[in-house]
């Protein structure tokens, strides 16, 4: 069910739409891959959902798959680009599906062994603290157009909770999800998590 705007600061948080490589599983860092035309239009159908808030900030990964995403859904005039809101480096592992590399490394996962030659995950919190803070000193609300791993430690983090915890949020596609606060505004809380209901109107 998708929430409704309720009292207090929130943060709402999108992934982008599909590429190739989100569709195949396969880790997608900081190649470039554009929307598919499916993602395109999921994009477009973000606009209806997101106007239930007023933006004072909008926050956008640089990567076209973000930002066209952004752009697509109505905001595209109004985003920051972030380098700090591009995905996880993965370094060797970048391209690669999770089966492929379970073949070599049968109990890896990224949230525990991370990737060689990429980021780990206290490097992603660090970046996603610094998008944290300045939502927070944001007046109002704060919309945030990104990728499914940064996203998910990104919640991790507005929790309090150290980044591989995000291992928890399963994040699909064109997802819209809300941050906020619990009822008297001081704990941070999860008001809404991966709705993908617009999706399917």
């Amino acid at each position: 069910m998708r929430a409704m705007k309720t009292p207090g600061k929130q943060v709402v948080l999108v992934r982008h739409g599909e590429t190739e490589w989100s569709h195949n599983g396969r880790h997608t860092g900081r190649t470039d891959i554009p929307l598919l035309d499916s993602g395109r239009e999921m994009g477009r159908l973000l606009g209806a959902p997101l106007k239930a808030w007023r933006f004072d900030a909008v926050y956008t990964s640089p990567l076209s798959r973000a930002a066209d995403t952004c752009a697509l859904a109505g905001y595209g005039d109004l985003a920051q680009p972030r380098e700090d809101l591009m995905e996880w480096d993965y370094g060797d592992y970048e391209g690669r599906t999770s089966a492929e590399i379970r073949a070599e490394r049968p109990d890896w996962t990224l949230w525990k062994n991370g990737v060689p030659n990429g980021e780990t995950a206290a490097q992603v919190a660090t970046r996603v603290d610094s998008v944290i803070s300045d939502a927070l000193r944001t007046d109002g609300d704060v919309l945030i157009f990104a990728h499914g791993h940064l996203l998910r430690v990104l919640a991790a983090r507005w929790l309090g909770l150290p980044p591989w915890e995000g291992r928890l949020f399963l994040l699909s596609t064109a997802s819209i999800s809300v941050l906020g606060h619990d009822g008297d505004r001081r704990r941070p809380a999860i008001v809404s998590w991966n709705d993908t209901t617009h999706l399917r109107a």
